[in-house]
């Protein structure tokens, strides 16, 4: 048996462990207090895989759950304490080889004072209020209409 490559992430009440294996079957996993089992047969080849883990803090094994798709297993643990941060997955500091950090999905909630709107959302509203219609532009002495003239210009030959 060898172990699964896995990612993970933090929320405030949950910490979301993904296992990815593709054509998983068996899945088990095993939620306590302080420890999380994961084992199946996946792939094409039906490779065992068995992941366990000293949990960094306590979760509540009767809300924590996991879900199975064709590409991973996802398994949300709920944390018995919410709001706690949880620097690292493992209990002890030793680094996992198959265990990394979901960039993806990650969110320094701990810091999220201002609303939920991304900076994206945050600079279309902004472009939006900034205006641009024909009303708006403003009147510039001395321009005239379409066909004012520069000395220079001459009218181009039609394109064959």
């Amino acid at each position: 048996r060898q172990p699964a490559t896995g990612k993970w992430y933090d929320r405030r009440d949950s910490v979301f462990i993904e296992f990815c294996v593709e054509d998983s079957k068996d899945v088990k996993v095993n939620f306590e207090n302080s420890k999380l089992s994961f084992s199946c047969l996946g792939g094409v080849d039906n490779v065992k895989y068995l992941n366990e883990v000293d949990l960094f803090d306590a979760v509540d094994p009767n809300v924590s759950k996991h879900k199975r798709t064709d590409r991973s297993v996802l398994c949300c643990l709920r944390k018995a304490e919410a709001g706690k941060s949880w620097p690292r997955v493992t209990k002890d500091k030793a680094k996992l080889n198959w265990l990394s950090v979901d960039f993806n999905n990650w969110k320094d909630w701990e810091d999220d004072s201002d609303e939920e709107v991304s900076s994206f959302d945050r600079f279309s509203d902004m472009m939006n209020n900034m205006g641009g219609g024909e009303d708006d532009l403003p009147d510039v002495d001395g321009a005239e209409d379409e066909e004012s003239a520069d000395s220079d210009d001459e009218k181009m030959p039609d394109l064959e």
